[in-house]
């Protein structure tokens, strides 16, 4: 099939993504497909149920994984078929990622946590950055706490911080909300929709409607397609 020039206005943009998984004789279809366009500034929820394809299409977005057909574009830059030193350029500098489970280093305080990417990255001022990320998620009175000294909605805030902390294109969050109660799962959403509000471009997977619904616009995924898009422009929707 032949593309055309992918547009640089989009952060990020599948066309006919498809992959494919092989385990023995047996293969599995996790995406067929899959077309989408993320604009710059857009706050995108991915919903679907468990096995629909939503973490393999995060893998693809955020370039941890690449796809059996069909490309993806960053920026207008072709990712699909990058080597793996490339491809991991392009997720330090690029992409900022937060985690159900937090993956911060438990042995290293919130500062130290948020600072690592910006060391790997050469950024010289990092311990100052990484303070100033920290009080931006409100967490200035917790930089000197190791992970176990947080509460889980601390955590993820150190986490959302982190993933900030090379000023990413585009924010992508795995179930964020999902090891928090639902007091706190609100507050992090809460943060999310600032983060928005202030320019960032966010695409966040869940698999339940009701954070979904913190996003200007929801793709859903079932059966490794796209079955909805509310919220796209030229969708029937405002974005």
């Amino acid at each position: 099939m032949s593309f055309l020039p992918a547009d640089a206005s989009a952060v990020m943009e599948l066309r006919d993504v498809t992959k494919v998984f092989v385990a023995g004789d047996s293969r599995i279809s996790a995406l067929d497909r899959v077309s989408l366009r993320v604009e710059r500034g857009q706050f995108v929820a991915i919903l679907g149920r468990s096995g629909s394809g939503k973490s393999t299409l995060l893998s693809i977005l955020g370039c941890l994984d690449s796809p059996t057909s069909g490309e993806v574009f960053l920026s207008g830059i072709k990712v699909s078929g990058m080597s793996e030193s490339e491809l991991a350029r392009v997720r330090n500098r690029r992409i900022g990622f937060v985690f159900q489970n937090f993956q911060l280093l438990p042995y290293y305080d919130a500062l130290a946590n948020v600072e690592m990417p910006l060391l790997y990255a050469d950024v010289v001022d990092a311990p100052a950055r990484a303070a100033r990320l920290l009080r931006k998620v409100g967490l200035g009175d917790r930089m000197r706490h190791l992970p176990s000294q947080l509460s889980g909605g601390q955590r993820q805030r150190a986490a959302i911080a982190r993933a900030l902390a090379n000023d990413p294109q585009l924010l992508l969050a795995d179930e964020p909300t999902g090891n928090l109660d639902t007091r706190t799962g609100q507050e992090v959403m809460g943060l999310f929709r600032e983060l928005h509000a202030s320019g960032s471009t966010i695409v966040l997977v869940t698999h339940d409607p009701q954070i979904a619904a913190a996003a200007q616009r929801v793709i859903t995924l079932s059966d490794g397609a796209v079955v909805g898009d509310r919220g796209a422009l030229g969708a029937g929707g405002s974005a």
